[in-house]
C-alpha cells in the first residue's frame, strides 16, 4: 500500500499559527525527532500517519485539550500555491472548486473530498483524511478554519458556511465551536462536510484570466505528475521493508516483486530523481532512527533489522548518516514521540 503524504504547507501554516500562540515549537518539534527547519524543506511532504504524534505532541506541550480549534483561529490564509491560482483565475467560486478538485493531491494524498448540491446548499464532503486521521478532533476544526479562512480570501469575504458536520465527538465546548465557525454544528456525523448557500458558486473572481487559467492548469498538472513519478519510491520502500532481514535488498530483487524489468525500475527512480541505492539507504537511516529513538532492542539486534551484514558496518554508515555513533542517537533520541520513523 503506498504510503500517503501531506504537502508540506500544511504543515508550514500550523507552524506559524503555533508561533503566534506562543507555543514552544523547539519542544514540539524535538519530540518528533525533527526541527524547526524542517518545516521549510524544498518540496516537503510529510507523512500522512504522523498527524496522529504531531497533534497528541502538540496536546502535551501546550496542555489545551482543543489546540486544533485554537490553532486553527490563528492560521495564515492558504496563500501562493497553484491550487489558490487556480480558484483566482477561474470565473466564479464554483468553477474554482470544481478545477481543485482535479488537483487536490497536490495538497494532500489522503484528499478524495466531494461535493454536490441540494437544493438551495452546496455540500463538501471533507474527506481529507485517512479513516483514522479523519476523527482526530485537533486536526478537523483545525482544518476546517483553514479551509473557512482560504474560502473568504478568495470570494473577498462573501463566503459563509450553513452547516459543518464533523465525525469526531465532542462532550464540551458545543455551543463555542458553533460561535467561532459562524454556523451550526454537528458532531458525530457520518462524514466530516462543509454546507453553504449554492448561490455563492456563482461568486464571480475580480481576477478570472482564461489564459492565467490554462496556464496553471498546466502548471497544476504538471505537479501531480511529478507525484506520480515520485509513487515508485514508496513502492519500492513497501517492498525493501518486506525483503530487509533476508537480505536479498537488490534492484534485482526488488524489480521481480514490482514485476518490472530491473531496468526500468531504474530509469524510473531516476526520473524521481533518486537512485535504488539512495531510496534503500534513506529507508535503513529511518528505520535505525526509530528503533534507536523507540524501543529497547540491543544494537545487534537493530543490525539485523536494518539489513546490515555486521556491526562495524552499521556503525560506519549510521555515523555518516547523523554524525553521531548509534549509542549518541540513542542517549538523545530516547522516549520521544516518534514522528522520527517516518519523517
Amino acid at each position: 500500500m503506498q504510503e500517503l503524504r501531506d504537502a508540506g504547507v500544511m504543515l508550514r501554516l500550523i507552524y506559524e499559527a503555533m508561533k503566534k500562540k506562543g507555543l514552544d515549537t523547539d519542544l514540539i518539534f524535538s519530540r518528533l525527532g525533527v526541527n524547526a527547519e524542517y518545516v521549510y524543506t524544498e518540496q516537503l511532504r510529510t507523512p500522512h500517519s504522523a498527524q496522529m504524534f504531531f497533534w497528541q505532541a502538540v496536546e502535551d506541550v501546550s496542555g489545551d485539550p482543543d489546540i486544533g480549534l485554537h490553532l486553527g483561529q490563528l492560521l495564515p490564509v492558504y496563500k501562493g500555491q497553484v491550487l489558490e491560482y487556480l480558484f483566482l483565475s477561474s470565473p466564479t467560486f464554483g468553477e474554482g472548486l470544481r478545477r481543485a478538485q482535479n488537483y487536490q493531491r497536490l495538497l494532500s494524498d489522503a484528499a478524495n473530498t466531494d461535493f454536490f448540491i441540494e437544493g438551495e446548499e452546496a455540500c463538501m464532503v471533507l474527506d481529507a483524511a485517512s479513516d483514522e486521521v479523519r476523527r482526530l478532533r485537533h486536526f478537523n476544526e483545525c482544518f476546517v478554519q483553514g479551509l473557512l479562512t482560504f474560502f473568504r480570501s478568495i470570494t473577498d469575504n462573501e463566503f459563509r458556511p450553513s452547516r459543518v458536520e464533523f465525525e469526531h465527538e465532542r462532550e464540551e465546548g458545543r455551543e463555542y465551536v458553533a460561535e467561532l465557525l459562524g454556523c451550526d454544528v454537528v458532531f458525530g456525523a457520518q462524514e466530516n462536510r462543509l454546507y453553504f448557500p449554492v448561490s455563492l458558486l456563482a461568486h464571480a473572481s475580480p481576477h478570472a484570466e482564461p489564459e492565467l487559467l490554462d496556464l496553471h492548469e498546466r502548471f497544476a498538472s504538471e505537479q501531480v505528475a511529478r507525484l506520480e513519478k515520485k509513487d515508485i519510491v514508496g513502492q519500492v520502500e513497501r517492498i525493501v521493508a518486506e525483503l530487509l532481514d533476508s537480505g536479498e535488498v537488490t534492484l534485482d530483487s526488488v524489480a521481480t516483486r514490482l514485476d518490472i524489468k530491473p531496468r526500468t525500475l531504474r530509469t524510473r527512480l531516476t526520473e524521481a530523481e533518486t537512485s535504488f541505492n539512495q531510496v534503500l539507504a534513506d529507508f535503513r537511516y529511518r528505520l535505525a532512527r526509530q528503533l534507536l529513538a523507540t524501543t529497547d532492542e540491543s544494537i545487534d539486534e537493530i543490525v539485523y533489522l536494518t539489513g546490515f551484514s555486521e556491526p562495524s558496518t552499521f556503525y560506519r554508515a549510521f555515523k555518516r548518516w547523523s554524525g553521531m555513533t548509534p549509542i549518541e542517537y540513542r542517549k538523545t533520541a530516547q522516549g520521544k514521540d516518534a514522528m522520527v520513523d517516518a519523517m
